[in-house]
């Protein structure tokens, strides 16, 4: 027996002193609503609700038209649009692998990647005013393209694993879960850090599309910090045995900066000074892997954080609260990047000589 069959027979049933049938009014009153997790198919074509839901959801309807999102709140929607995602390409289901990538990904992923690094590179230059400051175009020029192969190094990883790690944990859920770069954000990003030496960039998304649950929603979001997690933990061994093997740490003729520990130059007297760019990849792994798993805890728009708090304020706070507790004592100098790949790399070189 259906759902629809068993209702009816508890809302009409003989009357049979009237030979007729009696509503059973409050039976009638409990199908006046609407289970919300119906909204999960499809909308309530009779709802009248002024309240958005709180945060985005993916959902594939049951007849068809393409993925369902729902926005969090009446400035996300703008938000969403300044980030470019009217631009992403609708998803089309496939089959294949969990480690499956589709042509379209991996020229999308190429795509981001490219102009992320071309972004940092124009950063690490400040912009077209660093020409001045470094004394001219063509120091600018070699500044930029040393530094471009180094962020791409350090930085690249924690932007592209990081889509990875939602990618494969919605595929886990029997979602389809492609990356598409971001027309718009890309544009936008390398035109902030070109003109104004600052970087905000969306280089794009994974996109979902499927059934899932709000716990199952949780965890594609908090997958890609945890990955920057992860890499955070796995950059301090191995980059301390590559900063060890390679003795770049030692007596490098650039000075530092800061409490991070940045070296300052590349070439010195006419001579590229190797050892600086490598040293300083492993200090943006340390660094950038936990500021970009802080920024995306954050409880706003389409970041992950307000997904993973719909899901679980424990988790959520457990989760911000470590990147938030590590990158502060990072920049108030309790501890340091440098300090903590050299804790490794003494040893290692101290071993080979």
């Amino acid at each position: 027996m259906d759902m629809v069959s068993h209702v009816a027979m508890k809302v009409l049933h003989m009357n049979p002193r009237t030979r007729g049938f009696k509503i059973d009014l409050s039976v009638q009153r409990c199908m006046g609503k609407r289970d919300s997790r119906a909204d999960m198919l499809n909308n309530d074509p009779f709802s009248r609700r002024q309240d958005p839901p709180k945060i985005h959801r993916v959902h594939q309807p049951a007849y068809g038209g393409g993925a369902k999102f729902e926005g969090s709140t009446p400035l996300s929607g703008a938000f969403m649009q300044l980030l470019g995602q009217d631009l992403w390409e609708k998803p089309k289901h496939h089959k294949g692998r969990l480690w499956h990538f589709s042509e379209t990904e991996k020229q999308h992923l190429r795509l981001a990647m490219g102009a992320f690094t071309l972004a940092l590179g124009f950063m690490a230059v400040g912009g077209v005013s660093g020409i001045s400051r470094m004394g001219g175009i063509s120091p600018w020029l070699v500044f930029l393209c040393l530094s471009m192969p180094v962020w791409a190094l350090g930085v690249g990883p924690a932007f592209l694993l990081h889509e990875i790690g939602h990618k494969l944990v919605a595929k886990r859920h029997g979602c389809w879960a492609e990356f598409r770069a971001d027309p718009k954000g890309l544009q936008f990003g390398i035109f902030l850090s070109f003109f104004l030496g600052f970087l905000f960039m969306a280089p794009g998304a994974v996109m979902v599309a499927g059934l899932v649950t709000r716990r199952q929603n949780g965890h594609i979001a908090v997958a890609g910090p945890l990955t920057n997690f992860s890499l955070f933990l796995i950059g301090i061994p191995l980059w301390g045995l590559i900063i060890g093997l390679t003795g770049a740490h030692l007596a490098l003729p650039t000075e530092s900066f800061g409490v991070l520990g940045f070296r300052g130059t590349y070439v010195v007297n006419g001579a590229l000074v190797w050892q600086a760019m490598l040293f300083n990849a492993g200090v943006y792994w340390i660094v950038f892997n936990l500021i970009l798993g802080l920024f995306n805890m954050l409880p706003f728009g389409p970041l992950d954080g307000l997904k993973v708090k719909d899901w679980n304020d424990g988790v959520f706070f457990g989760v911000i609260g470590v990147f938030a507790l590590l990158v502060y004592t990072m920049f108030t100098g309790v501890w340091s990047p440098t300090d903590l790949i050299c804790s490794v790399a003494d040893p290692v070189s101290n071993l080979l000589r």
